[in-house]
């Protein structure tokens, strides 16, 4: 499993509510303001080298999508959305995450109560690993988060470890 996701620690509280199909949302649970949002996508730009950020070709009006330029998008077909986008951060008022982990990796942060299988997913018509990464409400859960889309970036970049 990726090294930085081992010791992922159990998410504190009841899962937020979500929307059942698209667009797949997160409906409570947000941060109370964007500074988790905006600590998340500071430490997004220092930890993914090579990243190009650009709107979402598959998501809501406003997501912000991670990309990587076609000679740098090493990892399997599954590992993208669309194109080379492997992650994009939905705008306010929701601030959740679609990205994609190798099954395995997405199962753990699963678990850990981080994300959810998205629901396309779940009936098997996309990846396994597509996953709802969930609004940071804090800046201690913007850095957790920032680990799980660093797993989704090197599975993007390289394949899975």
């Amino acid at each position: 499993m990726t090294g930085s996701l081992v010791d992922l620690p159990a998410r504190a509280g009841a899962r937020p509510r979500t929307t059942p199909s698209n667009p797949h949302t997160q409906l409570d649970q947000q941060p109370d303001d964007d500074r988790p949002r905006r600590l998340l996508e500071e430490r997004l730009a220092q930890l993914l080298p090579g990243v190009v950020w650009r709107p979402s070709m598959i998501s809501v009006p406003g997501a912000r999508a991670m990309t990587l330029p076609a000679d740098a998008a090493q990892g399997p077909p599954e590992a993208f959305m669309v194109g080379t986008e492997f992650a994009h951060l939905h705008p306010a008022l929701d601030h959740s995450l679609h990205l994609v982990l190798p099954p395995a990796v997405a199962s753990r942060v699963v678990e850990a109560g981080w994300a959810e299988q998205h629901p396309v997913a779940r009936r098997g018509l996309i990846t396994s690993g597509a996953v709802l990464v969930y609004a940071p409400r804090d800046e201690e859960e913007a850095e957790l988060v920032s680990r799980i889309v660093t797993a989704s970036f090197e599975y993007a970049r390289s394949g899975p470890a």
